[in-house]
Formats: C-alpha cells, structure tokens, sequence
C-alpha cells in the first residue's frame, strides 16, 4: 500500500490549481437572510474565496480538516466525511465522527461524480491530492464552478508549499476558517489557547539542551524518514529538539539507512496510524525496533526511547500544537515534573 504522506505530496503535483476568482458559496436548501460580517473575501491557494453567508453543507476530507472544524464548534456544518480507518481520534471526536455521513471509505474524497452530486457549499482538506483529474476526482476549478469552493489548509498547494510551512498557517487557517463560518471570536479564543500551549513549552524547555531527534515513517533501506522542512521539523524545534536530519532538504522523503545509522539520535519519533497494520504498515512499535537495528549504537537505541506521533498531527489543522507538547514532555520530561 503506497504510504499516506507520500501519495499525498507526490499528487499534489499533478493537481492544477486554480487561479481565477472562485464564486461565492452557494446555499444549501432555502435562502438565508444576510449576515453581519458578510460577505467575507479571504485568499487560498492563491486564489480569492467570497462567502455571502456561512457554509452550511460541508464536506471534509482527511482527518485534521474535519477535527479542526470540530475544534471550532462547526460540527453541525459538516454534511459528508472520509474514512480514517487508520486514525486516532482526539477525546470525544470519535462520537461526532461517528455521526456524520461517510461518502469515501478511504481517506480521500469520493470520485469526480459522487463528489459533485454531494452539493456542498464549502470543501475543507488537507492537500491537493483529492482534486487531481488524472485520478478521476473533480477538480478545484470544477468545484468552484459548481459553487463548492475549495479551501486547503496549511498552504499546502504545491510540493514546493508544503516545505515552506509554519506554524503560524495552523493560525491562519483558524482565523480563517472562523471569518469564513461567522465564528471569528470562537477561533480567536482557540489560537489565544493553542498560543498559550506554545509559550507555556517555550518557558519549559528554554535553555535546555536540545535532544537529538530522527522522526520516521519506517524502512530499512531506504527509510522514511523527515527532513529539515515542513510540519514535524518544526514541531520537532518548537518542542526542544533538533532534527538530526535538519540538513536534509525535504519534509517527508527517502533516507539511505547509512545516513540514518550516522545521525547517532538521543530519541526517535514514529509516525503512527493507530488502528492500520499489516505487512504494508508495520506497527510503531516495528518501526521503532527497525529504527533502532540501522542506529544500533545510537543514544536512542540503547535507551529504547521513541514516541509514537499520530500521523494526524503531521499534517497541517489545529492538532500540530497539541502534538508540541506531547513531543516536548517526551523529550524534557524533568521540564512538566513541576
């Protein structure tokens, strides 16, 4: 089975984007009354998204899409999901997920028919890879045209974005997506918390040495593994660690075990898909052991010490800053004894 992160930057690139003036969102089911606050114009993609009104038929895409609109009270606005077969969910998630429609039983959304027969007034995802023609899904500009615009979160529009995300687009979604859904003090209360979450970790590892991390996705040789780019190199930063592959030019891409094995990391971080094994996809607890036979001499190894990520938080929604402070308590535990 090709792996999730990979298939979703690798098809990023064969996805056009659009670059005229998206429509407003059209209305599901009778018309509403204006807004105060609306319309509302913000940019996506490069790409200007108008709403006369909040989104009322939702449709989500992979994982951190969707828990991030539930973070933001916007459950109720969600009209179809995809599948997370490999998912774990945050507390008291699971019971919404449960509750709303699933049009894909994968976790991309449905082919270029079903898709556009869901008429949705809004579409929020994770990536580009559910909106490329050649795999039969509709496109963005078709989307747009059939009045369900399009909006993807973290920037991650092209291979090249993905590497130049930050943090500070986890906000900008949320600010966005609070403008957006007339909610704009809900968001603003929530970046206030998930701020005060981040200062709180920089006070508690300031001055700290930095532990030496190597953050994989599994292999022997090659193996996947995170580079000096994008999500999880700078969750790794920001919780007080250094990416032992900081010099390696890529967020998620192939590393020969030689290097791996030379890296001599003091700690590991395992992507992990919860509820997904198999021969395709080795639990962490395998990928962690496989870690440690190709860095057998490293800190790391002798220690036995990992911590399994969520593969949900490497992808860009609200749930980065959660996993900073899991990632940080992991790497300075003496930090959060008090």
């Amino acid at each position: 089975m090709t792996r999730l992160r990979r298939m979703l930057v690798l098809l990023a690139a064969l996805t056009l984007a659009a670059c005229s003036q998206a429509p407003a969102a059209h209305e599901a089911g009778q018309a509403a009354a204006p807004r105060a606050g609306f319309p509302v114009t913000i940019e996506n993609c490069g790409r200007k998204l108008t709403f006369d009104r909040p989104p009322a038929k939702v449709v989500t895409g992979y994982h951190p899409s969707l828990e991030t609109l539930l973070a933001l009270g916007l459950g109720d606005r969600i009209a179809g999901r995809t599948n997370f077969a490999e998912s774990a969910f945050l507390p008291g998630q699971k019971e919404q997920y449960d509750q709303i429609p699933e049009i894909s039983d994968t976790i991309m959304l449905p082919q270029k028919e079903v898709m556009l027969a869901q008429g949705a007034d809004f579409v929020l995802d994770n990536a580009m890879a559910s909106f490329d023609a050649a795999g039969g899904y509709a496109t963005v500009e078709e989307l747009d045209a059939a009045g369900s615009p399009v909006y993807i979160m973290g920037g991650w529009c092209s291979p090249e974005e993905v590497l130049e995300f930050t943090i500070d687009d986890t906000f900008t979604d949320l600010r966005n997506l609070g403008a957006i859904f007339g909610v704009p003090g809900h968001a603003d209360k929530l970046i206030s918390e998930l701020k005060g979450r981040l200062a709180d970790v920089r006070k508690r590892v300031a001055g700290r040495t930095p532990v030496k991390v190597l953050a994989t996705d599994g292999g022997t040789g090659p193996v996947n593994a995170y580079g000096g780019f994008g999500i999880t190199n700078q969750m790794i930063t920001l919780a007080g660690g250094v990416n032992v592959l900081a010099d390696v030019k890529g967020d998620y891409t192939e590393v020969s075990a030689e290097r791996i094995s030379a890296t001599q990391p003091e700690a590991i971080l395992v992507s992990d898909y919860a509820t997904l094994r198999g021969e395709a996809m080795p639990s962490s607890p395998a990928k962690a052991a496989d870690a440690f036979a190709i860095a057998r001499n490293s800190p790391a190894a002798k220690d036995r010490r990992y911590l399994a990520v969520p593969v949900a938080a490497q992808h860009p929604g609200y749930r980065n800053i959660l996993a900073i402070t899991d990632i940080a308590r992991f790497l300075h535990p003496d930090a959060f004894a008090r």
